[in-house]
């Protein structure tokens, strides 16, 4: 079992930046492949970024490439996203994930568990 808690979502006036936290708590985290998604509001949950077991592979949505990084610290059980150049339509509550399968870690069905998810807001 493993348990996320994000962090580090609010208010952000567009052009801005924010970085969320996700801090795993459980069985050993270093084995989960880590993703990010987000649901903006009256629209399905969507793929973010993911990052591999070790952190050399890297994936992104085509809408948030060279804005977004996402990053992981195995030492301390936790995924980062840095988000720059926000959007207003990056708005929505962004969710973290964890897969022990490695597969298609773009996919939200694979992933086992699931943060309570943060809410970013950018303002035009």
């Amino acid at each position: 079992q493993v348990q996320l808690v994000e962090s580090g979502g609010g208010l952000v006036q567009a052009g801005g930046s924010r970085r969320l936290s996700c801090a795993a708590s459980g069985r050993a985290f270093s084995s989960y492949a880590m993703g990010w998604f987000r649901q903006a509001p009256g629209k399905e949950r969507e793929f973010v970024a993911s990052i591999r077991r070790n952190g050399f592979f890297t994936y992104y949505v085509d809408s948030v490439k060279g804005r977004f990084t996402i990053s992981r610290d195995n030492a301390k059980n936790t995924v980062y996203l840095q988000m720059n150049s926000l959007k207003p339509e990056d708005t929505g509550v962004y969710y973290c994930a964890a897969r022990l399968n490695p597969g298609d870690v773009t996919a939200i069905m694979g992933y086992d568990y699931w943060g309570q998810g943060t809410q970013v807001t950018v303002s035009s």
